[in-house]
C-alpha cells in the first residue's frame, strides 16, 4: 500500500510539504502532475485532480526513487502553498488513486526502519529532532540521528552475538578441534563488556533530563518570594503574587531556556500548617512536586540569623539550593552557611543578586544535563533493555565461575547470553538468530 500525508506543520503557510511513499508513487505523479521529474531535482508543475482535471496548484515536485529515499520505496514531495484548501485537494486526490491511503501517525519513519534505512534508535530521534525546543535538545538528537548511540550500541551487540555463538559451537560441536582456552576467552570478553554497559548506565540521566526538561522547583514557606522568583526568571507575570499568605493553591509550570538547556520551573504553594483542606492539598502537592524535582530552590527571607523549621530543614539535601530573598529589606551577613549549604542573597524586588544567581543555575543544569560528553542514553526504554542486559551479564560471569563446567552449566551460561542478547537487541531492533550460524561458521569453519 502507497501512504501519503502532509509532512510539514498543519495550518496556514507560505509552502507546505506532502509526501508519498509506496509502489503507486509513480503512478500518482503521473496522475497529478502528468510525468514523473528528474530523481532529486525540484521541477515546477501544475498539480490537477485526476478525477476532472480540474487545476489544484502550482508548486514543485520532487521525485526519490528506491532505495535512495528516506522511507526505501519511491518516494516523492509535492511543495505547494499552504493554503488548508490547496493541502486537502492535493492530499485528496493522490488518495484517488488506486493503492492510496492517507498516511499513519510515524508511518512513514515506520516504514524506513523496516527498509533498513534506520534502527528504532534513530527513528526515535527523529521525533525527538522535531520536538527540540533549545539548542541542546537539537544537538542530542541530531548526534542521535547521526548514529552515535547506534554505532555504541550496535558494537556491544555483535560483541555480544560472537560470544554467544562460540560458545554455542563449544556445545554443539564438542568433537571439533576449537581452541583450548575458548570458554576463558568468551568470559573475558564479557566481563569487559559488562564494565562498560554499566558505566554507560551510570550517567545520571543526564540525557533523558536533557530530552524532557530539568525539572526546577521553587519550595519555601508562604510570603518569601517564591511566585516573585517564578516571575523573574520568566521575565513575565506567570505567577500572581499577593501580600496574602496562601496566594499560590496549585502547581504553576514555566518552561524556560536556561542557557540553551529545557528548563520546567514549579512554583508551589507556601509550606505551613494548613487552614483548610484546598490550602492543605496545595501543600501535598508541593511537597510531591519537591519529591520529583532534579533541582530545588529552596527560598527563605533574609535575617541576621537564619532559622530553618523543621520542613524546610528536611527539603535542603545535595539537590537542594537555599536561596535568600529580600536582602533589600533586611540584613543578611556573607559568607555564612546555613544547614551546610552556601545560601545564594538576591532580591526579586530590586534585582540585587539575580543576574549572579541566573549564571550560577546554568552551571547547575549543565552540570546535571552535561554538554557534548559523549552518547548518553535518552530515553526509559533504552535504559530498561540495557539493565536487563546487564542483569543477564552479571548472571552469566557469576555461573561461569566454577573452573570445571559440566555441559548443563555451560547451556546455563548460553541461555544467559541469549537472553542478554535479545535485549540489547530490542534497543535499535536488531534481533537476528542467524547471524550466531553466521559466526559459528565463519569464525571455526566447521566441518569446512
Amino acid at each position: 500500500m502507497t501512504i501519503v500525508a502532509l509532512s510539514s506543520a498543519r495550518g496556514p503557510a507560505g509552502v507546505a510539504v506532502i509526501r508519498i511513499s509506496g509502489p503507486a508513487a509513480v503512478r500518482a505523479v503521473e496522475y497529478v502532475v502528468g510525468a514523473v521529474p528528474r530523481p532529486r531535482f525540484a521541477a515546477r508543475a501544475r498539480l490537477r485532480d485526476p478525477r476532472d482535471g480540474q487545476v489544484l496548484d502550482d508548486g514543485l515536485v520532487l521525485w526519490f526513487p528506491a532505495p535512495a529515499s528516506y522511507t526505501g520505496e519511491d518516494v516523492a514531495e509535492f511543495h505547494v502553498h499552504g493554503g488548508m484548501a490547496v493541502v486537502a485537494g492535493v492530499v485528496g486526490a493522490l488518495c484517488s488513486v488506486d493503492g492510496v491511503r492517507v498516511a499513519e501517525p510515524g508511518e512513514f519513519t515506520r516504514r524506513a526502519f523496516l527498509n533498513g534505512k534506520m534502527d528504532l534508535v534513530q527513528a526515535e530521534a527523529v521525533a525527538d529532532l522535531i520536538d527540540a525546543e533549545t539548542e541542546a535538545q537539537r544537538r542530542q538528537a541530531l548526534g542521535q540521528l547521526g548514529g552515535e548511540l547506534s554505532h555504541i550500541y550496535e558494537s556491544w551487540r555483535i560483541r555480544l552475538r560472537d560470544a554467544l555463538a562460540h560458545l554455542e559451537a563449544e556445545i554443539d560441536f564438542p568433537d571439533e578441534e576449537l581452541p583450548a582456552d575458548l570458554f576463558a576467552g568468551i568470559r573475558e570478553n564479557v566481563s569487559g563488556l559488562l564494565v562498560e554497559l554499566e558505566k554507560h548506565l551510570g550517567d545520571n540521566r543526564r540525557g533523558e533530563r536533557l530530552r524532557r526538561g530539568l525539572y526546577v522547583v521553587i519550595v519555601g514557606a508562604p510570603n518569601v518570594g517564591k511566585s516573585s522568583l517564578l516571575n523573574a526568571l520568566a521575565r513575565r507575570d506567570a505567577a500572581i503574587v499577593s501580600e496574602r499568605a496562601g496566594t499560590t493553591r496549585d502547581v504553576v509550570e514555566v518552561y524556560l531556556d536556561l542557557g540553551g538547556f529545557p528548563v520546567i520551573i514549579a512554583d508551589t504553594a507556601g509550606l505551613r500548617e494548613s487552614s483548610g483542606d484546598i490550602e492543605a492539598e496545595g501543600v501535598r502537592r508541593a511537597l510531591a512536586r519537591a519529591g520529583e524535582a532534579d533541582l530545588k530552590l529552596v527560598v527563605v527571607e533574609s535575617a541576621p540569623d537564619i532559622a530553618l523549621d523543621s520542613r524546610t530543614k528536611n527539603l535542603l539535601d545535595r539537590d537542594a539550593v537555599l536561596v535568600v530573598n529580600k536582602v533589600d529589606l533586611h540584613e543578611f551577613v556573607e559568607g555564612v552557611r546555613v544547614e551546610g549549604h552556601r545560601p545564594w542573597p538576591i532580591s526579586v524586588t530590586t534585582g540585587q543578586g539575580l543576574d549572579k544567581f541566573l549564571t550560577e543555575m546554568e552551571k547547575m543544569v549543565e552540570a546535571r544535563v552535561g554538554r557534548g560528553e559523549g552518547p548518553v542514553i535518552t530515553r526509559e526504554r533504552h535504559r530498561s533493555s540495557i539493565e536487563d542486559c546487564v542483569t543477564n551479564l552479571r548472571s552469566f560471569v557469576t555461573g561461569s565461575e566454577d573452573l570445571n563446567m559440566t555441559n548443563a552449566r555451560i547451556e546455563l551460561c548460553a541461555e544467559d547470553l541469549r537472553l542478554a542478547a535479545r535485549t540489547l537487541g530490542r534497543v535499535t531492533g536488531k534481533v537476528d538468530v542467524e547471524e550466531l550460524l553466521d559466526v559459528v561458521f565463519r569464525d571455526f569453519c566447521i566441518g569446512k
